[in-house]
């Protein structure tokens, strides 16, 4: 009796796996994404036990998420497929080019594993490729498409976040595969200046979305604050690439242009952040909408470890060292976003794991 009750367990625990499986949010990269920065903004400002500690964390959630989405993708072809083509959904896929790329900063920078960091470089930039012009072909040529507000959330603005999260890695690795440091600097400014590009043009219609059309506390979920992420990934590589102009004819004689087109995007993430609050304290204060986990949440504390960061950043390439007072009372704001998030995490993978052992004890 106790053999086929554990047999039961066990089929159940695979069925609720499964259904996990079939499941996945396609944006459960931004695990990675957050990790990955809050790690590097700690080892910036000189907490390197939580840096490596969070270094751990990605070496193992990097290579199950790619796990999960591989077997999604064989097992549950049809939904896998359909999520790549839908406006709502597939914009998360632009996760994995993020979480790549910063990854890959995260090796080089609080590990010095540049070999392994140039490994994810190359990923990020063909994975950049095929999810950017899959994304953006597909719901263009559908023929049935949805209202704005079914249609288009803050993680479109992952798209920016991809792409400037190409030209930040290239940046710090400055040669990567031996490729030469000017033509490296160029494409970085490049993929730059897309990222700019394409935060302009998806901002016009999120903003217009939430002034002049219904926001219900549904549908004002978490990957919004990617708002404010996808300008503070911007200051970031704005940032270096002023700090590293020396390598760069090109970027050293612009360098005047990036610094203020930089100064204007942090400012557009500073802008961002009370609004994001108040909406915040409106959903789940006013309106009790229930705090509960949502793997959208790592949408949440991604931008306030970008933010921390690129502010570091930015206060040394404008020199301006009293700025460095805000990066420092901001990591223990994304360190807690971090830790409650994760907290809910394990919950969700006890809730899966834990009725299979009590139904194989009960038996």
């Amino acid at each position: 009796m106790s053999v086929g009750g554990g047999a039961s367990g066990a089929a159940g625990l695979t069925g609720r796996v499964g259904v996990a499986v079939g499941a996945l949010s396609p944006s459960y990269f931004a695990l990675v994404m957050a990790t990955g920065i809050v790690s590097v903004a700690a080892y910036l400002l000189g907490w390197r036990p939580i840096a490596y500690a969070l270094v751990a964390v990605n070496l193992l959630a990097y290579p199950a998420l790619w796990a999960l989405t591989l077997t999604r993708a064989v097992a549950y072809r049809q939904r896998f497929l359909a999520d790549v083509v839908d406006h709502a959904r597939g914009s998360g896929f632009f996760t994995t080019i993020a979480g790549t790329n910063v990854l890959g900063a995260q090796l080089f920078i609080v590990l010095g594993w540049r070999s392994t960091a140039e490994g994810l470089f190359v990923l990020g930039v063909l994975l950049w490729f095929v999810v950017m012009y899959t994304f953006f072909t597909s719901i263009i040529v559908r023929r049935k498409k949805p209202t704005l507000v079914e249609g288009i959330n803050g993680a479109w603005l992952i798209a920016t976040v991809a792409t400037e999260s190409v030209a930040i890695l290239a940046v710090l690795l400055r040669t990567p595969l031996g490729l030469p440091a000017q033509g490296v600097a160029f494409c970085a400014l490049v993929f730059y200046l897309i990222g700019c590009n394409l935060y302009l043009a998806i901002i016009t219609l999120i903003f217009y979305r939430f002034t002049f059309l219904r926001v219900d506390i549904v549908n004002l979920t978490p990957p919004y604050w990617i708002n404010m992420g996808a300008v503070a990934i911007t200051t970031l590589a704005g940032a270096l690439l002023v700090l590293d102009a020396q390598h760069s004819p090109l970027i050293a004689e612009i360098t005047p242009f990036v610094k203020g087109f930089t100064l204007f995007f942090w400012s557009a993430a500073t802008w961002w952040i009370p609004l994001l609050l108040f909406l915040g304290v409106w959903r789940h204060v006013i309106r009790r909408f229930p705090l509960r986990y949502d793997p959208q949440f790592w949408g949440m504390v991604f931008p306030l470890g970008m933010y921390t960061a690129s502010t570091y950043r930015l206060a040394h390439a404008l020199d301006l060292p009293w700025l460095e007072a805000l990066p420092r009372g901001f990591l223990w704001l994304a360190v807690a976003a971090w830790l409650a998030t994760f907290a809910g995490l394990l919950h969700r993978l006890a809730r899966i794991v834990v009725p299979a052992a009590t139904d194989a004890g009960r038996a």
